[in-house]
């Protein structure tokens, strides 16, 4: 299949996937109805870990292309950096020793951490030296940021309450910029009137996974998890938006691209025959 002929597919999936949010919006409820307060916090918190777990495996596509192509081409490690971090501030949260009852929370960033270290690993493989050492100092002073928060508080805060205070503050934070991410691209956007290094799938699905744990902090209220959630909810639809507003232009551009490739093909074959067959002008 043809990149130009990816688009519709694209397309055709965000109407599925529409449906099945509805369908989803209408299972929370029911659940929640159906279900004491603990019960429904913990199943929406499971369909929460499976959107989260496809929101992190979404850039799949664009780190195969960057695999076979043996180059980051124009895509930003910005998104994988951002959710590096929040991921790790996230498992820190939910620690027994900082919060209660967040086994969701750890498994599955726990998981994205570990997906996200295989981006980065990808990403150096395949980036320029200037990239590649940028990306490396960014990565050790994450690190050095996450331990560094884990030993202070781990060791001069003596109070959960103040203890989750203190992580959840920053871990919001985190979230926003790892819903932000994707945006970073957007000077590229604008300038090239074209999506092509804006991720369809990571918009799409940072937009159903603000919304699932918006539901989540809802349920029981937590304000660490709502605020940064529903503006992520937010973010991944204005994200979506800009997606839509220029999708016919990008669907051109690849159109000419396409056009032109073969164009030059086409050349080089005729080039090529005309070499080995040559004309001999010399015959009567």
């Amino acid at each position: 299949m043809t990149k130009l002929g990816f688009y519709p597919v694209i397309h055709h999936l965000l109407y599925i996937q529409l449906i099945y949010f509805f369908n989803f919006i209408y299972m929370i409820f029911f659940i929640v109805m159906l279900l004491n307060r603990d019960n429904a916090r913990f199943a929406v918190g499971v369909i929460g870990n499976i959107i989260a777990l496809i929101l992190f495996l979404s850039p799949l596509t664009t780190f195969v292309r960057i695999w076979k192509s043996k180059s980051v081409e124009q895509f930003s490690p910005v998104p994988y950096l951002a959710t590096f971090i929040n991921c790790g501030l996230w498992v820190m949260y939910g620690l027994p020793w900082v919060t209660t009852n967040s086994l969701l929370v750890i498994t599955i960033n726990g998981t994205g951490l570990g997906i996200e270290i295989v981006y980065l690993t990808l990403f150096l493989l395949y980036s320029d030296r200037k990239q590649r050492t940028k990306v490396i100092i960014i990565v050790i002073v994450e690190i050095i940021f996450v331990v560094a928060l884990g030993f202070v508080v781990l060791t001069f805060v003596h109070e959960p309450k103040k203890r989750a205070a203190i992580v959840g503050s920053i871990c919001m934070v985190g979230n926003i910029m790892m819903y932000a991410a994707p945006l970073s691209v957007m000077k590229l956007v604008i300038k090239t009137k074209s999506v092509e290094y804006m991720p369809f799938f990571l918009s799409f699905f940072s937009f159903l996974n603000g919304v699932s744990w918006t539901t989540y902090a809802l349920i029981r209220f937590d304000a660490y998890i709502l605020a940064p959630n529903s503006m992520g909810a937010l973010l991944g639809l204005a994200q979506l938006l800009i997606y839509a507003a220029f999708y016919k232009s990008t669907k051109r551009q690849m159109a000419a691209r396409e056009a032109k490739g073969e164009m030059v093909m086409t050349e080089k074959s005729v080039s090529g025959r005309v070499a080995q067959n040559p004309r001999n002008d010399s015959r009567v």
